[in-house]
């Protein structure tokens, strides 16, 4: 076969395998409608019926207080801690106080994920009205930094759902908080609510806000005497659901290795045995190896910013890119020394025209490399 149809033959394997790689990555990035949200408050009364009241009928009647909550910003401070600051409601009405025994100053709210950052404020009441009837509805500021375990596996391409989880500042008695749906225009599933409309995210976008309830159990009683929230209790999470930009992370972490790989190609079609040609191209295996190692640092000071980004956590999908061209360079290093002292000369694939199946094979397998890396995550 003649080496113009071995190239041909290479461009359309690099062009199909790119387009292979194309449509794994638009899947990867396509929107997660997340499950259980509860968009009005018949879902929310039903659910809170069938997991907790119908499961235990024996435990007193749920004491509902209507929560809601107004998010002014959010920032990822690292990998695990996310600040936000806005304004949390509640509606008491003067029974449900009675019933507590709470008095105008003991109430509130708790968020269990709360950190201590040095800098953090407490819930500041800015607003508290009372109606004819004694009911009353209370509106604090709050700024609070929460520790939360996200999953960065598939970073560019991850999706994270912030979530805040909230608990009744008197949670000694069955009581549990509801969405107040009636404070939002609307609360749909595809609908974005309770949340600043120009909310600057950097380097995420808002997809979805919702409400849901999740059962948590605990191995402790907290020191109360028959404590009912140690078993499968539902606590009202607000959800605040992201997706990463992935433009701004191909052009810090991903134009390098393109970069690093199409030099690294330029590079091997300068490997030619003829001592004259190779004089008048520059050609030597001490400058290959040279040049190469310099692309090494390049490729290795972009994936220690990498990880930098995500200490503590397992590698990402990004990591793979890496590993692969770590392992490119190497064998592609072994395979000019072995061309240049002619040594392994049964190794006739590299020898053959020049070190010819090399080169042509360059895109095709680093791509498929690629491919492979990816399909776990899809």
């Amino acid at each position: 076969m003649n080496e113009k149809k071995l190239w041909i033959y290479s461009f359309l394997a690099t062009a199909l395998l790119l387009i292979c790689l194309l449509v794994m990555w638009t899947k990867m990035n396509a929107t997660n409608i997340p499950e259980n949200q509860l968009s009005n408050q018949k879902q929310a009364t039903d659910f809170l019926r069938e997991n907790w009241e119908e499961k235990h009928p024996e435990s007193d009647e749920l004491i509902k207080i209507k929560t809601g909550l107004f998010i002014q910003s959010m920032k990822f401070d690292n990998t695990h801690d996310v600040e936000i600051t806005g304004y949390l409601w509640q509606n008491y009405d003067k029974g449900q106080m009675e019933t507590l025994g709470l008095d105008s100053t003991d109430v509130g709210f708790i968020f269990p994920e709360q950190v201590d950052s040095g800098s953090s404020i407490e819930p500041k009441e800015i607003n508290r009205t009372t109606d004819e009837d004694g009911n009353q509805v209370v509106c604090w500021y709050f700024e609070t930094i929460l520790r939360q375990p996200f999953d960065y596996r598939q970073y560019p391409f991850d999706q994270q759902s912030v979530w805040m989880r909230m608990w009744p500042k008197n949670f000694t008695r069955n009581v549990v908080l509801i969405p107040d749906y009636d404070s939002y225009l609307s609360t749909d599933v595809t609908n974005i609510f309770g949340v600043e409309e120009n909310i600057v995210l950097g380097d995420w976008q808002l997809n979805n806000t919702f409400f849901d309830y999740k059962l948590s159990s605990y191995d402790a009683d907290f020191g109360i005497v028959d404590y009912f929230g140690q078993k499968e209790f539902p606590e009202l999470h607000f959800n605040l659901f992201v997706k990463r930009k992935v433009a701004n992370s191909f052009f810090v972490y991903v134009l390098p290795l393109l970069l690093a790989a199409s030099l690294l190609f330029a590079l091997l079609l300068t490997v030619i045995r003829d001592e004259k040609k190779s004089a008048e191209i520059g050609y030597s295996m001490n400058g290959f190896i040279g040049t190469s190692s310099a692309l090494l640092f390049v490729v290795f000071f972009a994936h220690s910013n990498l990880r930098q980004e995500f200490q503590g956590t397992t590698l990402v999908y990004l990591d793979f890119f890496y590993i692969i061209m770590y392992i490119y360079m190497i064998l592609l290093n072994i395979n000019v020394y072995i061309f240049t002292v002619k040594s392994a000369t049964w190794l006739t694939f590299i020898h053959y025209k020049d070190n010819l199946i090399p080169k042509i094979l360059y895109w095709p397998v680093l791509l498929l490399s690629l491919v492979l890396a990816t399909i776990p995550y899809l």
